[in-house]
């Protein structure tokens, strides 16, 4: 059982688990210890995640998401299969704290009349610095 909050927990069955060995270096331990942990975690079909939190949770993982609906979390930082393992639920556990959160609504709030003129103001002296960029004519050269 994965703890997220104080009301929210996933079960087990819920999770799955898979071992493979890690890259990148670590000696002839690399090579025969298989400590990757890649964390499968069914979203989609979970009952304890509303459909706002699972919307939230789908733009959250990105490229984690598979056409499953499930996310897939990979940890291979360390030689431990148990702290891969721990590192893998915690940060699944973090993106959903993450998706639990709800956006605020924006209030649309009116310009103030200051703002206003000073845009205004800014737009025209941009026009005429525009304007002044020009061809020059030949009767204004000078002589």
């Amino acid at each position: 059982m994965l703890r997220i909050d104080d009301h929210l927990t996933i079960q087990e069955w819920e999770l799955s688990e898979q071992f493979s060995r890690s890259q990148g270096p670590g000696g002839q331990n690399v090579n025969k210890v298989e400590t990757a942990v890649e964390l499968r975690f069914e979203a989609e079909r979970s009952p304890h995640l509303s459909p706002a939190v699972k919307a939230r949770l789908k733009r959250l993982a990105g490229r984690r998401w598979t056409q499953e609906g499930a996310i897939l979390i990979r940890a291979e930082e360390t030689r431990s299969q148990a702290r891969n393992r721990d590192m893998a639920r915690e940060r699944l556990a973090e993106l959903i704290r993450e998706a639990l959160i709800a956006p605020r609504k924006r209030i649309a709030t009116r310009p103030t009349l200051g703002s206003q003129r000073r845009r205004l103001a800014a737009k025209t002296q941009k026009g005429t610095v525009k304007s002044l960029r020009g061809k020059v004519r030949e009767n204004e050269g000078g002589e």
